[in-house]
This record gives C-alpha cells, sequence and structure tokens, in this order.
C-alpha cells in the first residue's frame, strides 16, 4: 500500500505550503522535492491566505516564531480551512518559553489542524503534563501512547508522536511505526522535514490515518536504507543518503 501511494503523490505533485523555520527552509524543500511534492516556502503575511488556498497542503511549524510569522500562520490556516485543504502543525519546542505556548495556543484555538506532529516532551505539554526540556530537544516519556491519545481528544485531531517507535493516536485507536534510524537525530530539522512529508502524504486522496502511517513508514525506511549504504559513516554522509532514499523509485527497504 505504502508504494502505491508514493506512485500516487509522484504522479499528482501535490503542492506544499511552508510556514516553517528558518534553519531548516533548504533541508524540507529538498527533502519534499526528493519525495515527489512540490514545495512552496511563504512566510509573508500579505500571500499567506492566497498561497495556502492554491496549495493541496499546509505545513505551520513555530521553530522560528516572530510576530509577522505568527499572523501568517493564522491568516493561512483559516484560508485552508476554508478550501479544504489539509492542515499540519509541528509545535517545535511548544514547552521551551512562554511564547512559543501562546502562540501554539492561538494556532489551536483559531485553525482546525487534522496532524499535530512533535515529540514526547512537546504533545505531553500540549496535553497539560509537566515535561523538562532543554531548548527545542524533548525528554524520554514511557507513555508515548497515553500522551497521543489525550492530545488527540483534546484538540479533536490526528497527533503523531515521534521516537524510537512513532505513534499515532486518533480517535481512541493507537497506531505504531518502528521505522527509522537513529542518526534522524543527530541531523538538524529531521522532524521538521518529517512534518512536511506527513503533509504531502495528507495531499493525496486516502485514508488519512493509512496515509500518515505510509508517510511514517516510508520517511523511517529511507533513513535506515541510507545509513546502510557503505559509503555513509555518519551524520553528515547520511543526509544526502537520505535524501536520495526519499526519492527511490522502489519503495525504501522494500
Amino acid at each position: 500500500m505504502t508504494q502505491t501511494l508514493i506512485q500516487q503523490l509522484r504522479s499528482e505533485r501535490p503542492l506544499i505550503h511552508n510556514i516553517t523555520n528558518a534553519v531548516v527552509m533548504n533541508y524540507t524543500a529538498n527533502g519534499l522535492l526528493a519525495l515527489g511534492a512540490s514545495p512552496i516556502m511563504s512566510n509573508a503575511v500579505q500571500e499567506a491566505g492566497d498561497v495556502a488556498r492554491l496549495a493541496d497542503g499546509l505545513l505551520l511549524n513555530i521553530g522560528t516564531l516572530n510576530e509577522h510569522q505568527v499572523e501568517a500562520m493564522l491568516e493561512a490556516g483559516k484560508a485552508a480551512n476554508e478550501a479544504g485543504v489539509p492542515v499540519v502543525l509541528d509545535p517545535v519546542g511548544v514547552a521551551a518559553t512562554s511564547y512559543r505556548a501562546e502562540a501554539c495556543r492561538k494556532i489551536l484555538s483559531t485553525v482546525n489542524v487534522d496532524v499535530i506532529k512533535g515529540n514526547a516532551g512537546e504533545l505531553a505539554f500540549l496535553a497539560g503534563e509537566k515535561v523538562e526540556t532543554k531548548g527545542v530537544d524533548s525528554g524520554e516519556a514511557s507513555n508515548t501512547d497515553e500522551i497521543a491519545l489525550k492530545v488527540s481528544e483534546l484538540y479533536e485531531t490526528m497527533a503523531v508522536c515521534t521516537g524510537k517507535t512513532d505513534v499515532i493516536g486518533y480517535q481512541g485507536e493507537v497506531f505504531n511505526n518502528d521505522t527509522g534510524h537513529q542518526w534522524l537525530s543527530k541531523v538538524t530539522g529531521s522532524g521538521c522535514l518529517l512534518g512536511a512529508v506527513l503533509t504531502a502524504f495528507l495531499a493525496i486522496e486516502g485514508d488519512r490515518v493509512g496515509n500518515v502511517r505510509a508517510g511514517l513508514y516510508h520517511f523511517g525506511k529511507a533513513a535506515e536504507q541510507a545509513a546502510s549504504h557503505p559509503h555513509v559513516s555518519g551524520s553528515g554522509t547520511f543526509v544526502p543518503a537520505f535524501i536520495d532514499a526519499l526519492g527511490a523509485e522502489e519503495e525504501a527497504g522494500r
């Protein structure tokens, strides 16, 4: 099923509107292009709504926030909702500062998001739990199923909790994904790219839970395939191999 969805995605080439952080724009755009989607990186308030209406999916990533970007996210999110365009929220480092937390609350109270994707610390914070963080990095959590389900219920959306095992919580059900590699955690922006990849999978026809599961599986398998290449010896050589694997003609690790 995953390979069929990838072929469908590459046939449709969905336009993904990314309002994302400055650290990861290039990596995200290259990853989406390799996957087969078409990225547009637009942060301007003046065009946010127009671009969102034209797009097939919208990613809101709060990694490097400022006042104008929050306004653009709200405008884009409202326009996407009106146009029926799926929205993914990546609450990067939401627990780190009160500013990030307030911005995330404003987005969630204004925009209907289809998926909230974050690490255990970020989602635990959104679920109302006390968490320890270091910048945008998450601490470990053993109750990721519970966290994902609580976020899903609180915000009436699908929740994706990333980690060694990724957990999807939706409508009282839990789905797990075990593909991936430890070097993903050593590359800045891998989680942010995953948010964009999931947005691309949501943009194509089909069951949204199934599409998200396929996106997680393919992303993780691409990482495994990249890490297995003989010329890959660490995170630096891993990145280009990973981009190649995202765009492989056959499903990574098939």
